[in-house]
C-alpha cells in the first residue's frame, strides 16, 4: 500500500486524490472539533469553505460553527473549540462549520474514493479504517496560514505508525513521509509539549485557548472517524 504525505493544503491539487482514500488532518483544530462533534451525537458536519457559503448552507435548526483569525465568527453559534461540540450543544443536530484551513482541506480532497477525518483524538480507528478500504491512501496535512504545521505533520506520522503496525500488507511512503513518522517517533513521549511549542499551539495559547491545545493533544480517546458521504461528514 503506498501512502502519500501532503504538507498543507497549498502542496495539494485534485489529481492527487484520484482512486484514493484522503485522510484529512488539522490537528489545531477543525478536525479535532469535527471528531468531537460526530461523537457527541452530532447528526453531520457539513464543511463549509466560506462564511458567506456557511450562512447560505443554513436551515432552521441548524448550528453555525468555525473561525477566523482563530476566533469564532461573529453571529455563529459556536467557535472552533473541541469542547463546544459536545453532547448538550450539539446531539442530534446538522452542524455547518467553516475554518480557514481545514473546511477547505476537505473540499480539495473530494475527488477521493473516499475521505476521512483524522487527528490525534483517533488516530488508530482512523488508520483502521482507512486499511479496511483497501486503497492507496494520501494524508492531507492541512497546515497553517498556508504553510506547514507540526502538530499536523505529528499526527501524519503517527497515523502512518499505526498503518505500519496494523496493516498485514507492507506500507510505502514518500520521503515527506518518512520524515514525520521520524518526527513522531522522536516526540512520542513529548506530544502536548510539541503543539504547545508549535506556532499554531502558542497562536492559540496567546488567544487564551491554551484548553484547546492540551486537550487536542489527547492520543486515541475516540473510536469515530467522521467520512465523507456526499457533501456530509458523518460517523464512518
Amino acid at each position: 500500500m503506498q501512502v502519500q504525505v501532503i504538507s498543507s493544503v497549498n502542496e495539494a491539487s485534485t489529481a492527487k486524490f484520484h482512486h484514493k482514500t484522503a485522510i484529512i488532518i488539522d490537528v489545531l483544530r477543525a478536525t479535532s472539533t469535527i471528531i468531537s462533534a460526530i461523537e457527541a451525537g452530532a447528526s453531520c458536519v457539513l464543511p463549509a469553505e466560506t462564511v458567506m457559503e456557511a450562512r447560505a448552507l443554513h436551515r432552521p435548526g441548524d448550528l453555525l460553527g468555525g473561525e477566523r483569525f482563530c476566533r469564532k465568527i461573529a453571529g455563529f453559534d459556536l467557535g472552533n473549540s473541541p469542547d463546544e461540540y459536545n453532547e448538550q450543544n450539539v446531539a442530534g443536530k446538522r452542524v455547518i462549520l467553516t475554518t480557514t484551513n481545514g473546511t477547505r482541506a476537505i473540499h480539495k480532497s473530494m475527488r477521493a474514493d473516499y475521505v476521512l477525518t483524522a487527528s490525534l483524538l483517533n488516530a488508530e480507528a482512523c488508520a483502521k479504517a482507512a486499511l479496511d478500504l483497501r486503497r492507496d491512501i494520501v494524508l492531507l496535512c492541512a497546515g497553517s496560514h498556508d504553510e506547514f504545521a507540526i502538530e499536523d505533520g505529528l499526527c501524519a506520522g503517527l497515523v502512518l505508525n499505526k498503518l505500519i503496525e496494523l496493516g498485514g500488507a507492507p506500507i510505502e511512503t514518500d520521503d515527506f513521509g518518512i520524515a514525520m513518522l521520524a518526527l513522531y517517533r522522536n516526540r512520542a513521549n513529548f506530544i502536548k509539549e510539541t503543539l504547545l511549542s508549535g506556532m499554531s499551539g502558542k497562536r492559540l495559547c496567546k488567544l487564551g485557548f491554551k484548553k484547546d491545545v492540551e486537550a487536542c493533544a489527547a492520543i486515541d480517546v475516540y473510536q469515530t472517524v467522521p467520512r465523507l458521504n456526499g457533501d456530509l461528514l458523518t460517523r464512518g
